[in-house]
């Protein structure tokens, strides 16, 4: 199974637009690499791709990765684009994929029916993007891989809330994906608000898990001034702290990366304390462009 990390920053990247903070500023003074908004590539099967999300960054990332590309003078090797959510950041890169090649298109029905009531996503052909709904705990056979889909905690997104937002809620808004090929399994969660204990008996069997990383501590934007909202606010479990995923994860034997980071997080600094802290608890930062073959 080989797995291409498209893009590893949360939703706005780094650097974020209309962000000054220190990693941005350092990203576009080129101190530190600039990433895209979360995705990925995976694939079990010579020449046959699936996409993990779809970030408003992927025509960029698709041009990057050279296995994505037409062979032809039309036509994909990617099979199947999986969603993990109906967030922006993960789901406003198929407007892109508008050009009249088939794939097919897979999300729990919820997601699917989020996606059905903004009329803008008609422009997928449905004669050659079938929309194919997944039941929790389903599974997809794509590209030489099983894809089975699992609950973890989260929120609707964020153009869905309304009044009070349960924001670690059980159900079809937030799934994980676990892939399988060659007698090896990865894991995807990029967005979950928590790490309960039924989670972590799930995980036991990974070979490789891509874990949402998104902030360092819970109140690491208000901290900052960079916005009002915490890390669980969002629907993001925060890093650090006692019931923070590394904590909850450090019994995980797997490779084990973050991904999914937000642009005021930390660890995207090299030398930080942070970064150092999960060299030594074995945690690996995600980066447009890894590769990974398991």
């Amino acid at each position: 199974m080989k797995i291409l990390v498209l893009g590893a920053a949360a939703g706005g990247g780094l650097p974020q637009w209309n962000c000054g903070c220190r990693n941005c500023a350092d990203a576009r003074a080129g101190i530190i690499p600039p990433q895209t908004q979360s995705a990925l590539a995976a694939s079990g099967a010579k020449g046959a791709w699936v996409l993990l999300n779809a970030s408003p960054d992927i025509r960029d990332q698709l041009a990057r990765a050279p296995a994505l590309r037409p062979a032809g003078l039309r036509g994909t090797p990617i099979e199947a684009v999986v969603l993990t959510n109906g967030d922006v950041d993960h789901v406003a890169g198929l407007l892109t994929l508008r050009e009249k090649t088939g794939f097919e298109l897979y999300a729990t029905p919820e997601i699917l029916d989020a996606l059905s009531r903004n009329p803008i996503f008609g422009v997928l052909d449905p004669t050659l993007v079938t929309r194919r709904p997944v039941a929790l705990g389903g599974a997809i056979d794509a590209a030489g891989m099983r894809i089975e889909t699992f609950a973890v905690p989260g929120k609707v997104p964020l153009y869905q809330e309304a009044g009070e937002v349960k924001t670690a809620e059980i159900g079809e808004t937030t799934i994980g994906l676990r892939l399988s090929a060659g007698g090896r399994i990865a894991y995807y969660i990029p967005g979950c608000a928590a790490v309960p204990d039924d989670l972590l008996a799930r995980l036991a069997d990974a070979d490789l898990l891509l874990f949402d990383g998104t902030v360092w501590e819970n109140d690491e934007m208000p901290r900052l001034g960079a916005g009002a909202k915490t890390g669980l606010r969002m629907g993001h479990s925060p890093i650090s702290g006692p019931e923070g995923s590394l904590e909850r994860l450090s019994g995980i034997k797997a490779r084990k990366i973050y991904i999914h980071i937000n642009n005021t997080n930390p660890i995207f600094q090299p030398d930080s304390p942070e970064r150092q802290v999960l060299k030594r608890s074995g945690w690996e930062v995600a980066a447009d462009g890894m590769e990974i073959e398991l």
